[in-house]
């Protein structure tokens, strides 16, 4: 290594400012060969005059020959460096721009203490170039990284030998279910077989009733709801709104409705399957509460974010199967049912055209089917301004809040009907009083955005608006 340094110093002018790495660097003056052949051209001495410079530099080769050498113990005092002598690791290491000479200090972090207090006891380090070679540390690595893999390699050994005490294999729990005549089912297999079930003229209607209640828990997940139509199962669950069963009429609208929401998919599906006519059908006839109920789930499912349904209601007289279901006596609690559906289509249009103007996410097709559904309109035509102000005489806060927004909903169609409505401003200023009392309790209570000072401030804002 030694006779390549030098043969590599032979063939480049070192500049003089290079000086500073070999400073910073003395023990591996040898391994710095190849920065002085990069150098070569970028040289500051002139090579013609670099001569002497040369002979000096091989003569303080000669001197740092021997393997083991001098160590320098600096102090806290910058002091001169000799050719030849090794600097402890950590050294501050300088290089005098006006003697031209090295100079060596203490370092003055503590993390350097240890090195220091080992040199002061007299110990001399040995500079053995040939102790770490590139090849030793990448062969310490490998050793490192084997060990490693050992160490992992016995943690996963352990953790699997964990579980396999804690759980079985999946094929000996197949055998065993084998020998128990127990069947392992996927979640399309189960629904396959609750569809036959219900669809079968051999099953009892508790059997029907049953599986129409299993197959309910199933289709809440999107992707089940879906697989229902690629073996017919919805078309079967549609058709079993036609039975004179009314028990079946019900939960064959309960399945509908948890597979309607929010997929898409299985809304379009259904309409083509004519759910959306029976289901307005079963409303719009003499059926128990519990029936109705969950029909006009089913319908909102149907109805929401899906413009093309809502085309569809309009068009087969909707608006007045519902009119007639909240003017029916004994069913307000399907009043405010009615009522909050009613509010969420008038919004959802409202804020589906807002979003096509502001961010343009929406598609042209699906914003112009938007626009042909012409609710509000309709709403004014069938009396819906007096019918949801009137329902603001029901006694549960619940329901009176839900009416409120309805009414803020119709405020911009229905202004002129709410401001000759003299029943409406009665109850509104009944209410004012009242919940004035009641947001003052909160307040004494300590919460000063209580729930009756929300209602009370949509009863201001409703009263200001009719002034």
């Amino acid at each position: 290594m030694a006779r390549e340094g030098r043969k590599c110093k032979e063939e480049s002018v070192l500049p003089q400012a290079v000086f500073f790495l070999l400073a910073c660097y003395p023990a591996v003056v040898v391994h710095a060969c190849p920065i002085f052949l990069f150098l070569k051209e970028f040289a500051l001495t002139n090579p013609e005059k670099s001569s002497t410079k040369e002979t000096e530099r091989k003569e303080t080769e000669e001197e740092l020959e021997p393997k083991i050498l001098e160590v320098f113990h600096p102090t806290h005092e910058w002091q001169a460096l000799r050719p030849g002598q090794a600097v402890p690791a950590g050294s501050h290491v300088r290089l005098n721009l006006q003697t031209g000479a090295r100079e060596v200090k203490l370092h003055d972090e503590d993390k350097f203490q240890t090195n220091l207090k080992g040199l002061k006891k007299g110990k001399r380090l040995d500079i053995n170039t040939n102790t770490y070679t590139s090849q030793d540390l990448k062969n310490a690595l490998a050793k490192f990284k084997e060990g490693a893999e050992m160490e992992n390699s016995k943690e996963d050994q352990e953790r699997q030998a964990k579980v396999k005490r804690l759980f079985r294999p999946i094929e000996e729990l197949k055998k065993d279910f084998e020998e128990l005549n127990v069947v392992i089912e996927t979640d399309m297999q189960i629904m396959v077989r609750l569809i036959n079930k219900f669809n079968s003229s051999s099953s009892s209607l508790e059997e029907k009733i049953a599986a129409l209640f299993d197959l309910e828990y199933y289709v809440h997940q999107m992707d089940n709801a879906q697989d229902l139509l690629s073996f017919g199962g919805l078309q079967v669950v549609i058709n079993g709104l036609n039975s004179t069963e009314p028990l079946v009429k019900e939960y064959a609208a309960f399945v509908l409705g948890a597979a309607f929401s929010s997929n898409p998919k299985v809304q379009v599906e259904a309409i083509e399957g004519g759910a959306l006519q029976k289901l307005l059908v079963i409303l719009a006839t003499e059926q128990p509460l519990t029936t109705k109920k969950k029909a006009l789930f089913a319908l909102c499912s149907l109805l929401r974010h899906f413009p093309y349904a809502q085309q569809q209601f309009l068009k087969l007289g909707g608006l007045q199967v519902l009119r007639s279901l909240v003017q029916e006596k004994g069913m307000e609690v399907l009043a405010v049912r009615v009522v909050t559906l009613l509010y969420d289509l008038v919004t959802e249009k409202m804020f589906a055209e807002e979003d096509a103007e502001l961010t343009w996410d929406m598609s042209p097709k699906r914003l112009q089917q938007y626009r042909q559904v012409h609710l509000l309109p309709s709403l004014q035509e069938q009396g819906w301004c007096e019918i949801t102000a009137h329902l603001l005489a029901l006694p549960e806060h619940d329901a009176r809040e839900k009416v409120l927004q309805t009414l803020g909903a119709l405020l911009a169609t229905c202004r002129d009907r709410f401001h000759q409505d003299t029943q409406l401003h009665r109850t509104l200023g009944t209410l004012q009083a009242e919940y004035q009392a009641l947001a003052a309790l909160e307040l004494q209570e300590g919460e000063d955005e209580g729930y009756f000072r929300e209602l009370l401030d949509s009863i201001d804002s409703l009263l200001t608006e009719l002034r």
